[in-house]
């Protein structure tokens, strides 16, 4: 429960056709195994008491009082822990018969939620047994219980107030208004659906994909429990497939199993964040009736996967395609400028590291679409007191390559004068002698597109911009910011994707700038003329940094989770007090730096983080880090 995980599982349990004694043991024993494996939510299949398939014998008194007596023993088990059990079961109540979802914890029927749509098409016939229930919630005594029994229940856990259950049965997803979305927006996080669906041939496809969109349609956690094996075959064949989706991912998933729990962990702290972001959830729950329960306080062991660098797709195919849509958006946002301004031309600080190469390829796509001749784009290599051999000769080969202009500018006599100006040593290679190089690099471009009537394209990057790594009014100015919501561990593959597709000879050159260390070049160079300022070496790795981003601007997480989920994720990669150290110098540099993120140039934004101060990140320049420190710091206690 740590973090707002919670440990949950699916299973499908095997049934016998009208032997409630049979199913009740296969459900007391997935019970058992769930608490051995310290599960906290379990779901059952639908009507796993009696089974599915049951037809005109679920009108039969001995198999309604054999399904009431299989729900007495899953009630008596429930003593032994404080597992929350979801099963299905048909429930004899006024007279009638329904088809629901039946919740349990402790001893204590918590709660009976009817199934609202009964199939009565094609191969279901549901109707003719099973009555549609109302939209009231009513009280009830069932096995000597005082319970709920309804279609809007909300089941609350007391000591994790995120952690809010609801319940639909089988068919209820698969209409146009399922009772989910009213759940969700009542303010329920978790959705269960005990289900038997029968298995058509591409019926495994389209309940995944429901299953998928209703979780991120939704911002929940979707459980969905189907029918195990035992089901007839009179005239359908039923083979059991399970899910765990969260806000539209998939957690978990495993098909043609039975009796075997599918657990994995759900992060309820992430959905209400996310909730509280959009506020389109938890405003009407008038009609809903809550009920509470508790789980006992204890850590969630995590097995499930974090990617360590969650702004590029591991699998390679997923990658290049994605690496095609980033380069389309930003050449497009730089097209639609272009043609509102009128300019002809484009003036790239070229460097021949990642950004700058970035920036320019992206100048030469937009050139492209809108078929204006490549001549038209200026990079311009300025050397200073630490550009290197490679660096250099790297950006001349790709001017060349791309058939762009290239002007050379040595800033070193410039900046030597403005040393002088300002009374500076230049054997103190502090930050003024750094930034000066910066600024003036930064006014020989400005000045450059005055003069041939263009525009500056920045090449400053996401991870750049949240660390404050550059020059204010030196690289963090330009005219329009073509990378200022890519990410640097994103850049490197957006550069090598480009190589891949590329001619021979500019995949030479541009593979070689993703092997190129990355550098600001603003101090002298180390004796064999190798690059003497490492970035990382500095402000620590990007991929640390780009992990620690996603999770703090877009989830919004704590510094204490930010930090277990890295530790979980670069587990034997990184040490734990390595990870820290970063984590504080992340935090400092973040909140000191907004200042320079508030008056950005404007840039396309292209995936689910940016930092800028018109979209997606408002924040007070003046905002203080002690609350953040605080938490760090008792982390390294």
């Amino acid at each position: 429960m740590k973090d707002g995980f919670v440990k949950c599982a699916v299973a499908s349990a095997s049934v016998r056709v009208a032997d409630p004694i049979h199913n009740a043991a296969s459900i007391v024993a997935l019970m058992r195994s769930a608490v051995e494996r310290e599960v906290r939510l379990l779901v059952l299949p639908e009507l796993v008491t009696t089974a599915y398939t049951c037809a005109d014998l679920f009108l039969q008194k001995s198999l309604q009082n054999g399904a009431v007596d299989a729900i007495a023993k899953v009630v008596e088990e429930s003593k032994n822990s404080d597992l929350l059990v979801v099963f299905g079961s048909l429930v004899p109540l006024h007279g009638r018969l329904y088809n629901c979802a039946v919740v349990v914890q402790g001893g204590r029927i918590l709660g009976m939620v009817p199934k609202q749509h009964l199939p009565n098409y094609l191969e279901f016939y549901e109707k003719r047994w099973f009555r549609v229930p109302s939209d009231e919630n009513i009280e009830i005594e069932f096995l000597g219980q005082k319970t709920y029994f309804g279609t809007r229940l909300l089941f609350t856990c007391t000591n994790l107030p995120e952690l809010v259950v609801a319940c639909e049965v089988c068919e209820d997803l698969w209409v146009p208004r399922s009772p989910s979305t009213d759940h969700a927006v009542a303010g329920a996080t978790v959705i269960t659906n005990c289900s038997a669906s029968d298995e058509l041939v591409g019926k495994e496809e389209y309940r995944r994909s429901l299953v998928e969109t209703q979780s991120a349609r939704l911002l929940c956690a979707y459980l969905y429990s189907d029918a195990g094996e035992g089901e007839s075959t009179t005239d359908l064949v039923f083979s059991p497939h399970n899910l765990i989706y969260e806000d539209g991912h998939k957690l978990a998933e495993e098909s043609g199993v039975s009796d075997s729990l599918l657990v994995t962990e759900i992060d309820v702290q992430k959905l209400a964040l996310e909730r509280i972001r959009k506020q389109s959830f938890g405003y009407d729950d008038r009609a809903y009736q809550r009920i509470p329960f508790t789980l006992e306080e204890r850590d969630c062991s995590l097995t499930r996967k974090f990617d360590r660098n969650p702004f590029v797709p591991s699998d390679e195919q997923t990658r290049a395609a994605r690496c095609e849509k980033i380069l389309t958006l930003q050449s497009l946002g730089l097209k639609k400028r272009l043609e509102h301004t009128k300019a002809k031309r484009v003036i790239v600080g070229l460097s021949g590291g990642l950004d700058s190469t970035l920036a320019l390829l992206v100048c030469v796509r937009a050139f492209d679409a809108l078929n204006l001749p490549r001549s038209g784009i200026l990079a311009v290599t300025m050397p200073g007191f630490g550009t290197t051999k490679r660096t250099k000769g790297n950006a001349t080969k790709l001017a060349k390559a791309l058939g762009v202009e290239l002007l050379t500018i040595s800033i070193s006599k410039a900046v030597g004068q403005h040393f002088k100006d300002i009374g500076h040593d230049p054997a103190v290679t502090d930050v003024t002698y750094e930034n000066s190089q910066a600024r003036e690099r930064t006014q020989v471009l400005m000045d450059l597109a005055n003069k041939r009537g263009g525009l500056v394209i920045g090449t400053g990057d996401l991870s750049e911009l949240a660390l404050g790594w550059a020059t204010y009014n030196g690289d963090h100015m330009s005219m329009y910011g073509v990378n200022a919501s890519v990410p640097k561990t994103l850049v490197r593959h957006l550069v090598a994707y480009i190589a891949m597709i590329s001619e021979p000879s500019l995949k030479k050159v541009l593979l070689d700038v993703v092997d190129t260390p990355v550098s600001p070049e603003l101090l002298p160079a180390k004796g064999d003329g190798t690059i003497s300022q490492v970035t990382e070496d500095l402000v620590g790795p990007y991929e640390l940094h780009d992990f620690f981003l996603y999770q703090v601007v877009r989830f919004g997480y704590s510094p204490a989770k930010v930090y277990r989920l890295a530790q979980y994720a670069f587990t034997d990669i990184y040490e734990p007090d390595f990870i820290l150290g970063w984590l504080k110098t992340f935090y400092r540099r973040f909140f000191s730096q907004q200042f320079k993120r508030s008056c950005l140039p404007d840039g396309p934004k292209i995936g689910s983080v940016s930092l800028s101060p018109r979209g997606d990140w408002r924040m007070s320049s003046d905002s203080s880090v002690a609350l953040w420190q605080q938490e760090l710091e008792t982390l390294a206690e």
